[in-house]
């Protein structure tokens, strides 16, 4: 069965990843792919990092006993690894191997005052320069901006549905233009604004989404939306190809939990991770003959 349409058909790899025996996947949130093709899974299970090569095979696993509640995931450049965790309400910034480098925030605690970082911390990304933006959307209604040095330059945002505010900013990232995207879930919306927090753009008529992912090679992004749908786009906002539909469905290229979190790797095949229990997460391949 065909997903998608023209450039972007695909078909569904059914039983892609390979889990050890006896290991058993949790809440997906969240998956993420580096330079060499492997493929990071985050999940809420006793092993919340799991590692794969792009045909499924298992290749590591890291963070066991480490984090609280894992959501967001991101790789920047040099495939360092930032896992952005809810309940400890901190982002970990690790090397490809497992190895913490940084820690930004205090484990386990909320930051005491509203508005500062983090209260409930949802994804994170990194730009160009650097730059480490934080969207802090389940305690606050905020983006951090910090310096590359882990300095908090500005925070922007309130809760609201107005211009600029937020009612559960889920994930945020940067494209090659320097642009900040935020998926402002519940207000069924992408705002896009400067690295300064000013706005530039808002997408209305998504529903609740939640990931977004910019094809590396084409001015192209992928968003992953609570309502069982997979959205493809021209960043000038063309909808390019949809599937998936209000009703979930447990049918192999279906949702069933909700995509939740949404990937490529260098062939342009597409991971989408689903926050179910169990969790799961779909491999798409191109059919673009199809």
């Amino acid at each position: 069965m065909t997903f998608g349409t023209g450039a972007y058909a695909y078909e569904v790899i059914t039983n892609w990843a390979k889990l050890p025996a006896g290991w058993q996947w949790g809440v997906i949130p969240a998956v993420a792919c580096d330079s060499g093709d492997r493929i990071y899974v985050f999940s809420r299970s006793d092993h919340p990092l799991v590692i794969f090569d792009k045909d499924g095979n298992f290749l590591a696993s890291w963070g066991e006993g480490l984090f609280g509640s894992a959501h967001g995931i991101y790789i920047d450049p040099d495939d360092n690894v930032y896992c952005t965790d809810v309940k400890k309400h901190c982002v970990f910034k690790f090397s490809s191997s497992g190895r913490l480098l940084a820690t930004f925030g205090t484990v386990g605690l909320p930051a005491p005052r509203p508005g500062d970082p983090f209260n409930g911390p949802t994804d994170t990304a990194v730009a160009a320069g650097g730059e480490l933006f934080v969207s802090d959307g389940y305690g606050n209604a905020r983006i951090h901006k910090f310096a590359p040095d882990g300095k908090l330059l500005l925070s922007w945002g309130e809760p609201g549905d107005g211009p600029g505010q937020f009612h559960l900013p889920h994930c945020v990232r940067v494209d090659k233009y320097g642009r900040v995207w935020v998926c402002d879930r519940e207000n069924n919306r992408i705002q896009i604004f400067d690295t300064n927090g000013t706005l530039l753009d808002t997408w209305t008529g998504l529903l609740r989404p939640t990931a977004l992912h910019f094809d590396p090679h084409n001015d192209v992004v992928y968003i992953s939306q609570l309502t069982q749908q997979l959205g493809i786009f021209t960043l000038e906002g063309e909808l390019l190809a949809q599937w998936g539909g209000a009703q979930p469905s447990d049918r192999p290229g279906e949702f069933l939990g909700g995509p939740h979190g949404v990937c490529t790797d260098s062939e342009g095949s597409l991971y989408v991770a689903e926050a179910l229990v169990p969790g799961r997460i779909q491999k798409f391949v191109p059919r673009p003959d199809c």
